[in-house]
């Protein structure tokens, strides 16, 4: 979608703005941190970005991942925890509607990101990508994509890379449509996030 992502992300940041204001100061008021969360991701053709999230989860979440890692409640690459200890009260209300993605709409903005495609990968992740799964990046990442509408964290490692291939070999913009549709309907039923 390229420049119409922008456009529509602008209107989205001006539309939000009372929203992303109080959201962020619920986060600073309710934990010791700051309200932002910055990691680093793997963007179209493999070129690495910084990505914005609402933080969710305590200040040295990060640190604290490796010890918890043996009990991810995924299987594959991607770690998850349906109980994961470092997120915060507010920070799982966030995650169950999707509140903590939304400042990725200034990734939409500076052009790292598209409102929909594949997820943004971890570096660490992408090492691990055998050939096929590679194609994933022949696209900009998306701030919601075919995953997050057909289960979101609920999905296989397997079936999460199927679900983003399909998206990348059958892209349409009938397809992004849809798939902004069915999310605003899956973050407000807040199932399979986690």
């Amino acid at each position: 979608m390229g420049p119409r992502d922008r456009v529509c992300a602008l209107a989205g940041v001006i539309l939000l703005s009372p929203i992303l204001l109080g959201i962020t100061v619920a986060i600073r008021t309710t934990s010791r941190g700051p309200a932002l969360f910055r990691q680093q991701r793997i963007g179209k053709n493999g070129k690495p970005f910084t990505m914005y999230k609402f933080r969710s989860m305590v200040v040295d979440a990060e640190s604290l991942r490796e010890q918890l890692l043996e009990q991810s409640d995924r299987d594959g690459l991607m770690f998850k925890m349906r109980a994961d200890p470092r997120i915060t009260p507010i920070g799982a209300w966030m995650r169950k509607h999707s509140v903590d993605e939304l400042p990725q709409i200034f990734n939409v903005l500076m052009g790292s990101m598209s409102l929909v495609g594949p997820r943004p990968p971890l570096p660490e992740e992408v090492a691990e990508y055998g050939d096929d799964v590679r194609r994933r990046l022949l696209v900009r990442p998306g701030l919601t994509g075919l995953w997050q509408v057909s289960g979101r964290a609920d999905l296989s490692w397997e079936e999460s890379v199927r679900l983003d291939l399909r998206y990348v070999d059958n892209w349409t913009i009938a397809t992004d449509l849809l798939i902004l549709w069915k999310t605003i309907r899956a973050v407000i039923r807040g199932g399979g996030a986690y």
